[in-house]
């Protein structure tokens, strides 16, 4: 089986072209060869992870491929740009009905990016984005942590985070040890949020470009 290249693409454009980005969101899903999978996401600032946290002026990029893969148009209207070259750890779930990221079973002692997606159930909507406050209060607090912000398909329903981790041990002491979120966790199956859903851990081979357009700080940038 030949070796997927994932690689997460996030550009910062100006507010002037918005409009130019959401007609690239609706008609520039065509096929391009060598690409097993793709999709083109708005973004959140990760505040609230709630309906009003879009950031019209970053979009974002996931393709699985068996070499690099560029964006031109995306690239000709964005004032910074960032590509993650990432190696896939763990993959549950599906995304739209597919299984897009095959882990390849190696360990990472480097950064780590955690990919969560999922379709909310319509009638689950307003408890789901009820929960996420007490959640993102200790993501906020959380040791290790590089980056992160929200992304979707569309503006309300089709949604996920991004988060970028120092190593493997800080993705895990949030994970499974902050209360709120593990109580998040356990009622997922009860309280039946998502009528799809995708969690994947990524080893981070390599960061091209700005990480600031990720939201990492001066500082954290030195450090890494």
């Amino acid at each position: 089986m030949p070796d997927d290249l994932v690689s997460l693409h996030v550009w910062r454009i100006p507010r002037r072209f918005v409009g130019s980005a959401m007609l690239r969101m609706a008609f520039g899903r065509r096929h391009r060869p060598g690409v097993r999978f793709a999709k083109f996401l708005g973004t959140g600032t990760g505040l609230t992870f709630g309906p009003g946290d879009s950031d019209l002026t970053r979009w974002a990029a996931i393709s699985v491929s068996d070499g690099p893969v560029r964006f031109p148009g995306w690239d000709a209207i964005a004032v910074a740009q960032v590509r993650l070259d990432l190696e896939p750890l763990v993959s549950r779930g599906k995304w739209s009905g597919r299984e897009p990221f095959r882990p390849t079973g190696a360990k990472s002692g480097g950064p780590i990016l955690a990919l969560t997606r999922a379709r909310l159930r319509p009638a689950r909507a307003l408890t789901f984005w009820n929960a996420i406050p007490p959640v993102v209060r200790e993501l906020d607090a959380a040791p290790g942590l590089l980056a992160r912000f929200g992304i979707g398909e569309a503006p309300i329903g089709w949604q996920g985070t991004v988060s970028v981790w120092r190593s493997a041990t800080d993705l895990t002491a949030f994970a499974y040890r902050q209360p709120e979120h593990r109580a998040a966790i356990a009622r997922t199956p009860v309280d039946r949020w998502y009528a799809e859903e995708l969690f994947a851990r990524f080893a981070v081979r390599q960061i091209s470009g700005d990480r600031s357009v990720l939201g990492w700080s001066a500082a954290e940038r030195e450090r890494t």
